[in-house]
């Protein structure tokens, strides 16, 4: 019966997640269930058209429809003057603005290159901004070898993140996954908690958020390029059906891990009664319902753009969630991992799974 209760629990975050997608975006998994914008629903859109000045335009809609960022496609237009790629113009996408604007100083990185010299490129995406970055190299591919001609099926290892930080960062986040299962060892714990930050959150800036979770369901997952997310995700959704309850904010989590290690050097905490903390309790559990109520309504959404976890993509954050992240980070040194006891939306929703619904009324 539990097991019951814990799967019917799931499948309502799922929906949630569906709904928020399809308030949010108008997409669920890449298909689109509705517009505000009719007009673009009724333009048919040219793969290749010819401009009066000579030019030639490339649409990777179609083209690259396979082809996630952190919220979906991510369309450009190509032009190409005399060979060579003259200009390329990001269409209407559903990236986070701030993050897509740094990735969108990749756009003139192919200028003045022809086709076969820019296909031979070799880009490496925007730190902070790497499913943006991902999205707008994947376009450019697919565009350039649309142009060139020698459109041709892509190998299994183009569709892999081969960079030396994706693959340090899989490393790290399978040894949080499964070490910590079979190993109980406080300077292993360290050691891991450190690795989470700094490889997953400051250097790798992969994390699971609303925003993140919202953004799979609104464009499709590219399983190629998500694997650190997917096994993330595993560990949030589906070790706790087998017990290991809120595995993924204790021992995955780069913000959950930061805050560990900042209470691990001062033992002397600050002595919270039961009342208050059961008055910071009730605070998050009202804090999570408003936020689902407002982002269900469709009114106001945006505040899964300013989770704190968006802080370890310091080059594009604000500085306001960049301070609000510091500050719960010293407060970790006086109370256990404040962000996550008292506060996170997102370990709200992780925690109703494996949570009766009567301590959630």
């Amino acid at each position: 019966m539990k097991k019951l209760q814990q799967l019917f629990l799931l499948l309502a975050c799922i929906l949630v997640l569906a709904v928020a997608a399809v308030q949010r975006d108008g997409k669920l998994l890449g298909n689109r269930v509705f517009s505000n914008d009719n007009k673009e629903t009724k333009t048919k859109i040219d793969t290749l058209r010819t401009l009066d000045d000579g030019r030639v335009v490339i649409n990777t809609t179609y083209l690259a429809k396979d082809v996630k960022g952190f919220g979906g496609v991510v369309p450009l237009e190509i032009y190409l003057k005399k060979g060579k790629v003259q200009q390329v113009k990001a269409l209407h996408n559903s990236e986070t603005p701030e993050f897509f604007q740094e990735a969108s100083g990749l756009l003139n990185r192919w200028n003045g290159k022809t086709t076969e010299q820019a296909l031979a490129m070799k880009v490496d995406g925007v730190t902070g901004a790497t499913y943006s970055s991902n999205a707008i190299i994947g376009n450019m591919k697919a565009g350039l070898q649309y142009a060139a001609k020698n459109v041709k099926e892509t190998s299994f290892f183009d569709r892999l993140d081969l960079r030396a930080k994706t693959i340090i960062g899989f490393i790290v986040v399978l040894m949080a996954a499964i070490i910590p299962l079979f190993v109980k060892n406080k300077r292993y714990r360290i050691f891991q908690l450190l690795l989470n930050f700094v490889v997953l959150g400051l250097w790798g800036g992969t994390f699971i958020s609303w925003s993140v979770l919202v953004g799979f369901m609104s464009g499709g997952m590219n399983v190629w390029i998500s694997l650190i997310p997917i096994i993330m995700l595993i560990t949030a959704f589906i070790y706790p059906l087998f017990g290991k309850k809120n595995y993924y904010c204790t021992h995955v989590c780069p913000l959950g891990s930061v805050q560990e290690l900042a209470g691990m050097t001062n033992h002397n905490k600050l002595k919270m009664s039961k009342q208050t903390v059961r008055y910071l309790e009730h605070f998050r559990k009202l804090l999570f319902w408003v936020l689902m109520i407002l982002m269900l309504a469709g009114v106001w959404s945006q505040w899964m753009d300013y989770e704190l976890f968006v802080a370890f993509i310091f080059k594009s954050a604000a500085w306001v969630i960049i301070l609000i992240a510091v500050v719960f980070i010293l407060l970790s040194f006086f109370v256990p991992r404040p962000y996550c006891r008292f506060v996170c939306p997102m370990g709200s929703l992780l925690k109703l799974p494996t949570t009766k619904v009567t301590k959630w009324v």
